[in-house]
């Protein structure tokens, strides 16, 4: 299992999260079978959703991150719940281009330029819905410019995906600051200086750099509290019935005419591939 940790400063200055999300973007690896530079954007995403996710105010909500870029990505869409567990996919798995000049997966050509949104569904009759511009498609700089610009929330995000030869994810991780009204300056000073050790979390993760110890970087010389610890994991949630709820809606008369051609309808969930199988007797009591 991944897991999340949680801690805040004693001065109450900031809430920070960190999480080992390296099962989690396997689990994303095996599913959707991704290149390396779409096993780094999507579990770039996923790990943020799950950090994301895990801030929600009751057990019942969820929160689903997507990037809407115009490059040969396609769309990344990851979904969490309460406990910060999450599924995601990314519209094209297979893109893969040549490494940057640094040697690292090049996530910000994948996405491209676009848009990227946060919808929090709370039980409410229409979900919560903000939407920023992707200001460099690295994933982590685009939510912390969200948070600054949309919610007004001063935030460090540093996220990472270290691909190994044999494609899975050897490392993955992030770590989420933000800072609270009337923040002390010298806590948010230490803070950003702290910042600098923090650029290779998932080199970090893969050389056994446990969350604690990420913790500690990121607060080193402010003192912190640590509060909670959650596993969390990827997790599918579709099933049988809501899937024939997603095949009905297609109607009556578009149904007939698919049966009219084969015996079965087969739906295939986009979070965890598996396939669902229904025959014409779901006609039955459809107008």
């Amino acid at each position: 299992m991944s897991r999340i940790i949680r801690a805040m400063t004693v001065d109450g200055s900031a809430v920070a999260e960190v999480v080992d999300s390296t099962d989690i973007v396997n689990s994303a690896i095996k599913f959707h079978k991704t290149s390396p530079t779409a096993s780094a954007a999507l579990g770039r995403v996923l790990t943020a959703a799950s950090l994301m996710g895990s801030r929600l105010k009751d057990k019942g909500d969820s929160l689903t991150l997507s990037f809407r870029g115009d490059g040969p990505a396609g769309m990344i869409m990851a979904v969490s719940d309460y406990f910060g567990n999450v599924k995601g996919y990314i519209e094209n798995p297979a893109v893969d281009l040549p490494l940057k000049p640094n040697g690292k997966l090049d996530v910000s050509g994948a996405v491209g330029s676009g848009s990227m949104s946060v919808v929090r569904d709370t039980g409410l009759k229409e979900p919560v819905t903000g939407i920023s511009e992707i200001v460099s498609g690295e994933i982590a700089e685009d939510i912390a410019s969200y948070y600054a610009n949309s919610e007004q929330t001063p935030t460090l995000l540093s996220l990472g995906v270290l691909v190994a030869p044999d494609l899975t994810c050897a490392g993955a991780g992030g770590v989420f600051i933000q800072l609270m009204p009337h923040a002390d300056d010298q806590t948010v000073a230490q803070i950003e200086k702290n910042a600098a050790s923090l650029t290779a979390v998932s080199n970090l993760i893969a050389n056994h750099t446990s969350c604690e110890q990420l913790l500690q970087l990121a607060l080193s010389g402010v003192p912190y509290d640590l509060f909670d610890e959650i596993d969390v994991g990827y997790k599918c949630d579709c099933s049988k019935a809501r899937m024939l709820r997603a095949v009905k809606s297609l109607g009556r008369a578009e149904l007939e005419k698919i049966f009219a051609e084969q015996e079965e309808v087969e739906i295939c969930c986009r979070f965890c591939d598996k396939k669902y199988s229904f025959g014409k007797e779901i006609l039955k009591g459809m107008k």
